[in-house]
């Protein structure tokens, strides 16, 4: 089920928005991403540490993967058409959800767990500030069906129990093969962290404190 019909003008506004949205963000993560190349893991066990990194690798995976489903319903909708099916039968927000998933797995890299929850939190109060602005929008646009569809199906964390589906897709290629690019640059995080810990080694980069 979609909710559609919306003026060019008002498409064009949220598309503005969106861009500088993640334009923003991703200056954020980089700047969080350069001060956690400074710390390191506290415990002494490097077998943890591995398995904390071995385990944001899954996220990151499960980031990309999840981020591609939801592209397959958003198709080359996004902003002008209010998809019900799929992921978003189940959470009204499942790009930003799966973004969160792999930018967790990304603070992982560091082989701490704490740099993960800070990844994950900082997502998680950015996309609460978008959401809720691109809701105010959406509801002047579509009115009570909008509105009963943010009533009934959760704004960020899925609900499985609510999933339900359609036959057919109609898939827009340019903007799958976009959202897959986009979701390879969050492992560029294992090349970086690794770089870091080797230039920790030798004594290039201070490690300057230490992080569960």
């Amino acid at each position: 089920m979609t909710i559609n019909n919306v003026a060019p003008k008002d498409i064009e506004a949220l598309g503005r928005y969106q861009k500088m949205r993640r334009l923003w963000l991703f200056i954020g993560i980089l700047l969080v991403g350069a001060v956690l190349m400074l710390a390191g893991p506290i415990w002494i066990d490097e077998g943890l540490a591995e398995d904390i990194e071995l385990a944001g690798i899954g996220l990151i995976w499960i980031g990309v993967v999840g981020r591609i489903w939801s592209t397959l319903y958003i198709g080359g909708h996004k902003s002008s058409t209010v998809i019900m099916d799929g992921p978003y039968s189940v959470m009204r927000n499942p790009l930003y959800f799966f973004s969160t998933i792999a930018a967790i797995g990304v603070g992982f890299q560091s082989g701490t767990l704490t740099a993960g929850i800070i990844f994950g939190v900082l997502c998680w109060l950015a996309f609460q500030i978008v959401t809720r602005r691109e809701e105010k929008h959406l509801s002047g646009i579509f009115g009570a069906p909008y509105a009963n569809y943010c009533a009934t199906v959760p704004r960020f964390f899925p609900n499985p129990r609510l999933f339900k589906d359609q036959a057919t897709l109609t898939i827009s290629t340019k903007r799958m093969y976009t959202t897959l690019l986009d979701g390879l640059v969050f492992f560029v995080a294992l090349p970086a962290f690794e770089l870091a810990e080797y230039l920790q080694d030798i004594g290039v980069i201070p490690v300057l404190f230490r992080l569960y």
